[in-house]
């Protein structure tokens, strides 16, 4: 092989493996969901027809007892197929013959793994930073800080604009959003609680991908800790709660036109993401912002997929909590016809999403 071959093959493979880990991190997030809704399928003996990574033709198969697993060609899903999951059936380890709580169950581990996927992740992230775990304690103050005219050394901040303030991702997270420099604090000083409401940052016009914003200029430094098992667990658990809120904050905000559906990120833009952090990681050899990113795609995929929507997860819980409320199932019919509405209506936005991510690829 000549240099200028080893030369080539060395330049593509720099350039694809950052996305092959991307589709790789996919594939991990799809196996275990799929496995956690196998695992207690088979906990409450449910029967499963089949258990496959990814779609299309089967690459390699094997049958074991009443289960076929399968490795398919393309790996932009998987499922774990159970005997009378969409339909009724004799059988009696069919999943609709099992007691509603069970299948409730069944159902939400998929989603449920995810999350403590990503809790674990975040975990890997504090444990291995080069830096100090941040805590929402006040240790000091820039020169000249505006803001120490309200705040205090020793306080723990406790809510910013109103908002419960988990981990010190919040505080940089709402601060970053405050769109005019005046902040309400709530924090706990000397034992007691204490309301400060519009306290005064500098600001400073910053550009964000060609679009200048106000942003506040941080004047105070929190506490931080050394990575330990004390410290990174509990930690670990507060910043994941952090993450995990930003779903339900991001739809609020999208429901109430702060951003625009074109601002989402479907699988093509998250991929890129996911493939720069990486690329970047190695690059300052640095992991902290791929665990970062790594973690909040698992947690808010995995409490997505719980939200009580249509052809998702969480609508399938809907039902089955109807029926272990009422004790009457909902007719089968009508179910699927919700799923599948639901289903089309999920494909359209994903369509959208996804031209807008290659849109926004095509103009750099």
């Amino acid at each position: 092989m000549s240099f200028f071959q080893t030369l080539s093959i060395g330049t593509v493979f720099g350039k694809i493996w950052p996305f092959l880990v991307a589709i790789f991190f996919f594939g991990l997030l799809i196996f275990f969901h799929e496995l956690g809704h196998f695992i207690f399928a088979r906990l409450f003996r449910v029967k499963v027809n089949e258990f496959a990574m990814g779609m299309g033709p089967a690459l390699f198969k094997f049958k074991k007892k009443d289960t076929q697993y399968s490795l398919r060609l393309f790996p932009v899903g998987g499922y774990c197929a159970m005997e009378g999951e969409d339909s009724s059936s004799e059988d009696e380890g069919a999943f609709c013959n099992k007691k509603a709580w069970q299948r409730f169950i069944i159902v939400a581990a998929g989603g449920i793994v995810n999350i403590i996927m990503g809790v674990l992740l975040v975990m890997l992230m504090l444990a291995t930073s080069n830096s100090l775990i941040g805590t929402p304690f006040i240790h000091s103050f820039s020169e000249n800080a505006v803001s120490s005219e309200w705040l205090a050394k020793g306080d723990e901040i406790i809510k910013i604009n109103g908002r419960r303030v988990y981990s010190d991702y919040d505080i940089s997270y709402f601060m970053s959003t405050d769109d005019d420099g005046v902040v309400d604090f709530t924090v706990k000083r000397d034992g007691k609680k204490l309301d400060l409401n519009g306290v005064k940052f500098d600001t400073e016009m910053a550009d964000f991908d060609g679009e200048e914003r106000l942003t506040i200029k941080y004047d105070f430094i929190i506490v931080g800790v050394d990575p330990s098992i004390r410290t990174v667990v509990p930690n670990a658990l507060k910043t994941s709660v952090s993450y995990a809120r930003l779903v339900y904050i991001s739809l609020f905000d999208l429901v109430t036109g702060k951003y625009h559906v074109s601002d989402l990120s479907g699988p093509i833009g998250t991929v890129n993401y996911i493939a720069d952090a990486a690329s970047e990681s190695v690059k300052e050899t640095d992991f902290t912002f791929l665990y970062v990113l790594l973690a909040l795609i698992a947690i808010n995929i995995g409490l997505f997929n719980l939200l009580p929507l249509p052809a998702l997860d969480g609508g399938r819980l809907l039902f089955i909590l109807f029926e272990m409320i009422t004790r009457k199932p909902v007719p089968k019919k009508l179910e699927g016809w919700v799923h599948a509405v639901g289903m089309v209506l999920l494909l359209a936005l994903m369509a959208f999403v996804s031209f807008s991510d290659i849109w926004k690829l095509i103009k750099g």
